[in-house]
């Protein structure tokens, strides 16, 4: 061997590397907080948690204009560039808001699952959550869990085993929730809901179970029950959503059974003012939501019942 090559083959130590101590080596490889631009943090991928601009989100940002965000987000590299938020929305949010241009964030390499898992139990800590987010968040760990069940990975294949082996995912799902099994499951059935009725749900419009029972429903079966709901200004009870279903899976069920079930006299129900929609509906804009139009009826209704109280005064 010549020596230029028996040179080339010994590799030596630097002197960073000499004088570099164990601990300083360890040191290099814990996370580090890094303040990251917020136009460089994208949101997690189908993310299920809304976040609003409500009364306690600016209570946040003006936390945030005071304090700066005290607890780092979590993102992960994305390969072509950037970073993806796992834990953190809100707090960018505020940031936005305050007029923040980073955010401290902590960045660790994370995997899809593992990422999505972190993402839904972060949220899950909120106290107010709606029966979408749960229903979407558990939908999403649980799919993440089966997935790493049948291929752990190298680093957690003995933590895997431990937590599944003779679990099924829903099972620790329900126990690391507080949940049932059949609860989570329940949950789940709402994602198969038409956004339309699934926001009512959320609205407290429609209840949690007859919700469970609608989801049943094919895609054009609830867009009926939906139409007849707008319609007829009615939500289904249980009993008449497990009559819905039922008709549905025997396929006798369509827009004029939905509408025979909806209308029919509930007990103890109060004799309810209805107005036909034609008759109305042309007086409000296009873009208005049935809330907005109920709420201009009801600010209509005290101007004239106000006028109708001043000219009784007059007299």
């Amino acid at each position: 061997m010549a020596k230029n090559d028996v040179r080339n083959s010994i590799k030596l130590t630097s002197v960073d590397e000499l004088f570099t101590t164990e601990e300083n080596r360890a040191d290099s490889q814990r996370e580090k907080v890094l303040d990251i631009p917020l136009s460089e943090i994208s949101d997690f991928s189908n993310h299920p948690f809304k976040v609003k601009a409500d009364e306690a989100m600016l209570e946040m940002a003006d936390s945030v204009t005071q304090y700066g965000v005290l607890v780092p987000g979590l993102v992960r590299p994305k390969v072509d560039g950037g970073y993806e938020m796992v834990a953190g929305h809100r707090r960018k949010k505020a940031s936005e808001l305050a007029g923040k241009e980073t955010m401290p964030c902590i960045v660790r390499e994370l995997d899809d699952d593992a990422a999505t898992i972190i993402m839904v139990d972060s949220n899950l800590q909120r106290e107010s959550i709606l029966p979408s987010e749960k229903a979407f968040a558990y939908k999403m760990k649980l799919e993440a869990m089966k997935r790493q069940a049948g291929r752990p990975s190298k680093e957690n294949s003995v933590q895997v085993e431990l937590d599944y082996k003779g679990q099924q995912s829903r099972d620790l799902l329900a126990k690391q929730t507080g949940e049932s099994g059949p609860q989570i499951h329940r949950y789940i059935r709402l994602t198969s809901l038409l956004p339309s009725i699934l926001e009512m749900v959320d609205e407290k419009e429609i209840a949690f179970n007859p919700a469970v029972e609608i989801s049943y429903l094919s895609e054009n079966e609830q867009q009926d029950l939906y139409n007849t709901i707008q319609s007829e200004d009615c939500t289904p009870s249980l009993s008449q959503a497990q009559r819905i279903k039922k008709f549905s899976q025997e396929g006798r069920l369509n827009a004029d059974v939905i509408y025979s079930i909806l209308t029919e006299e509930k007990p103890n129900q109060k004799e309810r003012f209805h107005i036909q929609r034609d008759r109305i509906d042309r007086y409000f804009p296009k873009n208005f939501t049935e809330k907005q139009k109920e709420e201009l009826v009801v600010q209509l209704l005290e101007s004239w019942y106000k006028k109708r109280q001043r000219e009784q005064q007059e007299r």
